[in-house]
């Protein structure tokens, strides 16, 4: 069989993106089989962290937000399924997770949706932290954000996954050429079957998305650390908007945050979001403040100011209306050709990933079958 003949065999999905979202989808549909999957991003997991790329930013532990909506907490568990398969003792990816005893405390409200995690009870109200009401612990795992989107990124490439870095700024520009649009090393034009729509923040600039219900969530954290942790916390107040948390990783490093703005766009960290941050935390956790010098004497929160290893922030990809997940057409090279959209996750991107990328490719499928 020709070379040729070998590829329209396949079905060509280009998914724009390559955060946690995009790369999550891609391999999903890369694995199904029967499809050719490039990424086409502008930014990449392995490139210096940037404002541009949330994904490196994110502390990510699973603790679902669903809240009551059963297809977000469909989705939440679809992942956490997944991702706890992953996290197993010798699983492939082991090292990019650590299954942890979870705790959270909420200033003004009840979080019930939960009750489904591994070892769920509430916590007993002479245990809660001063000015919450109630709190429920369980096991979960945290994320080691980095070194996972990069797992993903060459788990997608090792089975017969591309990468081209482009900007993309019109879906035309996808459905004309294809990849080879941004890449002087592919002669000519792919014929498209389909795109898939990852682009996060991107979504609201992207021309024929121009999504305009897309807005940043502007998240802040600071990276400790403290290899003594082996446990998270975290406070919810829904009233003030701060969302308190310590998010261990294996490596040794914690996550400290944070913050949840909308439509902040200041790129990069404050000083006196990073005081107001150690602040709460410590509050939260005076554990994170050395074994040694909690010894020795009462420790304070400047303890915690030379564990800093950096400060930063990440635009979290809101949305009103929430994920969308959807299909429409646009004209393609021959003939029209669906996009299926995968964004607005808001800062639920890791904990959503794999159920919204089911969603997506099935999605896809569904189009794919109707346009024969």
């Amino acid at each position: 069989m020709s070379a040729s003949a070998q590829e329209s065999q396949y079905k060509n999905v280009v998914v724009i993106g390559a955060g946690v979202i995009g790369l999550t989808t891609a391999l999903k549909i890369q694995e199904k089989g029967g499809y050719k999957v490039t990424v086409v991003a502008e930014t990449l997991p392995s490139d210096p962290k940037t404002v541009r790329y949330t994904s490196l930013w994110a502390g990510a532990h699973h603790v679902s937000h669903a809240e009551g909506d059963p297809k977000q907490q469909k989705i939440d568990q679809d992942t956490f399924k997944v991702m706890w398969e992953l996290s197993a003792p010798g699983g492939e990816a082991e090292q990019c997770f650590m299954r942890l005893p979870q705790e959270e405390y909420y200033v003004d409200h009840r979080d019930t949706q939960l009750n489904w995690m591994p070892d769920f009870k509430e916590i007993p109200k002479e245990s809660l932290k001063e000015g919450t009401h109630w709190g429920v612990q369980f096991t979960t795992f945290t994320i080691d954000t980095p070194r996972y989107v990069n797992y993903l990124l060459s788990r997608f490439i090792a089975r017969g996954g591309t990468v081209v870095r482009g900007s993309v700024q019109h879906l035309q520009q996808i459905a004309e050429g294809g990849p080879n649009a941004f890449s002087f090393n592919l002669a000519g034009r792919t014929v498209v079957d389909a795109i898939v729509v990852c682009a996060g923040i991107g979504a609201r600039s992207l021309g024929g998305v121009e999504d305009k219900d897309v807005y940043p969530l502007r998240g802040q954290v600071v990276l400790i650390r403290a290899p003594w942790i082996k446990f998270g916390r975290t406070i919810s107040n829904n009233t003030t908007g701060l969302w308190t948390y310590v998010i261990p990783r294996r490596s040794g490093d914690v996550i400290l945050g944070g913050t949840k703005l909308e439509d902040d766009w200041y790129p990069v960290a404050r000083p006196e979001t990073t005081t107001d941050i150690l602040e709460r935390v410590f509050a939260l956790c005076p554990e994170l403040v050395s074994p040694e010098i909690r010894a020795q004497r009462a420790p304070t929160v400047d303890d915690i100011r030379p564990l800093i290893i950096e400060e930063g922030c990440g635009f979290r990809p809101g949305r009103r209306g929430g994920i969308r997940l959807e299909t429409e057409w646009i004209e393609g090279k021959k003939g029209k050709i669906p996009v299926v959209h995968n964004y607005g996750h808001g800062g639920q991107g890791f904990q959503s990933s794999w159920g919204s990328a089911n969603i997506a490719f099935e999605l896809l499928e569904k189009a794919l079958a109707e346009q024969k």
